[in-house]
């Protein structure tokens, strides 16, 4: 009996935001198909904008995959996951440990097939790490923008570190996602309609 999908359907109890007083608990589930969608987004609009030859699928199963070690580490708030170099490679250690016991849930011929989506360590995944790494952030602003449209002001300072953070990455793909894609986040129902 191998355990890996079981563990992977409890991502769903790991909520984001630990820090934060959120209008709206976001697990990292749903966080991870927001990635995973915005990850496929970036990576065509590379191939279709910009003529580079991303695997748009690959970018998306990197998406999903991204916080999964979650599971077991839980989710930490950047804050305190990045505050000193020591703690980031403590943190490092330990999320190598966990993909480590998630993979040992799976058949011995699943287990690096795995281990390459854990570890972005697929042909062109250097690229991809940082289409995903740009999507995991723009999810983010896309929560702050939820959470401020439902009065929460708590998200203002993290939106507009985020949108730095995204700016600063001097990617086309954000660029253009930024632009024509991010300010429908804005809009209502109606609207969007």
């Amino acid at each position: 009996m191998h355990h890996f999908f079981a563990m992977l359907s409890r991502m769903k109890y790991i909520n984001r935001w630990g820090l934060m007083r959120n209008t709206r608990n976001e697990n990292i589930c749903e966080h991870s198909l927001d990635v995973a969608v915005i990850s496929h987004a970036l990576a065509l609009i590379g191939n279709k904008r910009y003529d580079k030859n991303y695997n748009t699928e690959r970018a998306a199963m990197l998406g999903i995959m991204h916080d999964a070690p979650e599971i077991i580490t839980g989710d930490m708030p950047t804050p305190v996951k990045y505050h000193s170099k020591e703690i980031s490679k403590a943190y490092k250690e330990v999320e190598s440990i966990a993909v480590d016991r998630l993979t040992s849930m799976l058949p011995e011929d699943f287990r690096q097939d795995y281990e390459d989506l854990f570890n972005f360590s697929g042909d062109g995944d250097e690229e991809l790490k940082k289409l995903v790494k740009a999507a995991d952030k723009i999810s983010a602003i896309i929560k702050c923008i939820e959470e401020k449209k439902s009065g929460n002001s708590e998200f203002s300072k993290a939106e507009q570190a985020l949108r730095k953070a995204v700016g600063d990455m001097d990617m086309p793909e954000t660029s253009c996602f930024m632009e024509e894609f991010l300010p429908s986040y804005c809009l209502t129902l109606d609207e969007l309609g």
